[in-house]
């Protein structure tokens, strides 16, 4: 099964999709990779109107279908909400990417306490607040995946926040993946280094020598991340429980 371009639907036509944080960067380009496989996908932004129609725009004539719903997930009501309005339109929810984070620079002997706060709670709180709902919302093809970083497991220069929030959310994932097993729903997470986000956002000199740590030769670009939650999608992966995916190309093999 093909779409766009010849690339494999892996199965997964006509399943529908949530993606947190998806109108641009990685959330996007797992949107653009669930819609080119044919899923139904909603768009969850925080606030940026004009981006989530230009994120619209970009995922125009692939083999899926997009819409974009407004919810700041700091509120405790907007999953649930979320939840519903998927819930009218498609009447089930199959696949749910968790991408969405905030991330407020600091150290850790000067911790800003209150955006520590706000960021472990964008981490940790749409899946729990989604968790007693989702059982009644998916059925047998049921995934939930989460996105972290290698900032959950390497000190990263003024990354404490969200590294402890990514650590969080990968226990997170194996208490959910044992409590909604039962119910079909498989739930796992990937993790990555550094992302080539594209010219002009990546410092070039830094790039190369990361680059040249990697033995894949480059740093991981967004679509790479795209693949993986793909695969994590389609119903070859359903033995997959509470995994934490690694993919990085191999730069968390050297020192």
């Amino acid at each position: 099964m093909s779409g766009p371009g010849g690339g494999s639907t892996l199965g997964l036509e006509g399943r529908v999709a949530l993606v947190t944080g998806a109108t641009r960067g990685l959330g996007l380009a797992i949107a653009r990779k669930l819609c080119a496989c044919g899923c139904d996908v909603v768009l969850n932004y925080r606030h940026d109107d004009t981006r989530a129609a230009q994120a619209l725009d970009s995922l125009a004539g692939l083999k899926g279908t997009a819409t974009a719903v407004r919810a700041d997930l700091r509120e405790r009501t907007a999953v649930p909400d979320l939840l519903e309005a998927v819930r009218r339109e498609h009447g089930r929810l199959d696949l749910l990417v968790h991408n969405a984070a905030s991330w407020t620079p600091m150290s850790t002997a000067a911790a800003d306490f209150d955006a520590l706060r706000d960021d472990l709670a964008v981490a940790l709180e749409p899946l729990l607040t989604a968790a007693p709902l989702l059982p009644a919302l998916m059925g047998e093809h049921g995934r939930v995946i989460a996105v972290s970083s290698s900032g959950a497991h390497r000190v990263v220069p003024r990354y404490v926040s969200l590294g402890t929030a990514k650590a969080a959310l990968e226990a997170l994932v194996r208490y959910l993946a044992v409590e909604l097993g039962p119910h079909g729903i498989a739930v796992n997470a990937v993790s990555t280094a550094k992302l080539d986000k594209g010219p002009g956002t990546t410092d070039t000199e830094a790039a190369a020598a990361l680059a040249r740590r990697t033995p894949a030769g480059r740093l991981t670009v967004p679509a790479d991340i795209a693949d993986i939650v793909a695969l994590l999608c389609t119903d070859e992966a359903h033995w997959l429980r509470g995994q934490i995916v690694t993919a990085d190309g191999g730069f968390g093999l050297g020192t």
